[in-house]
């Protein structure tokens, strides 16, 4: 700021040392206080403005932490559903010999193997598997992932031919 006050006194310094005239002096005077006057609004209504702009991201950044508080605490609570009875987890589990899908509660992961209710065969389990053989595409979950897949691509393919029939519409208008 004493930089500005400075510049501002050399400016002065330079009219009166090189208008000779008083008249003409104390107009370029008159003028260049109006000038400074009319900067010094400017800044003001930039500050102003910049204040407001400053709070209304203050204002915006504060409903965004509160929506994502809301979201964690509602992330925290199904957490802790889904982790709270670690003793009650019910595993799906196909027969790789009978296809027989069943449910049984595993809560105890040192279980290396566990008997089909329905053909009394042992089906082994490995709990830390990188699924080197891939999953069988037989439970539930496959087959959901399976309807989605398809009817996305149905539902795809009935876009593009719409997007066709409007080009092929659009075509024709143009050539009457």
């Amino acid at each position: 700021m004493s930089d500005i006050k400075g510049k501002y006194k050399k400016i002065l310094e330079d009219l009166e040392n090189n208008i000779k005239d008083e008249q003409d002096l104390m107009y370029a005077k008159e003028k260049f206080m109006e000038l400074t006057l009319i900067f010094m609004d400017i800044v003001d209504r930039l500050t102003l403005l910049t204040d407001l702009r400053i709070k209304e991201v203050e204002e915006r950044q504060k409903e965004i932490s509160e929506k994502i508080n809301s979201v964690q605490s509602m992330v925290d609570e199904i957490e802790g559903d889904i982790y709270e009875d670690e003793e009650d987890y019910e595993f799906e589990i196909v027969c790789p010999y009978c296809n027989y899908q069943f449910t049984t509660d595993m809560a105890d992961e040192e279980k290396e193997e566990i008997k089909c209710p329905k053909c009394q065969n042992v089906i082994e389990l490995d709990w830390n598997s990188d699924d080197e053989y891939g999953c069988s595409g037989d439970c539930m979950h496959c087959h959901e992932e399976e309807q989605v897949a398809e009817e996305e691509e149905k539902y795809g393919q009935e876009e593009k031919k719409d997007k066709q029939k409007e080009e092929d519409s659009n075509e024709e208008d143009e050539d009457m």
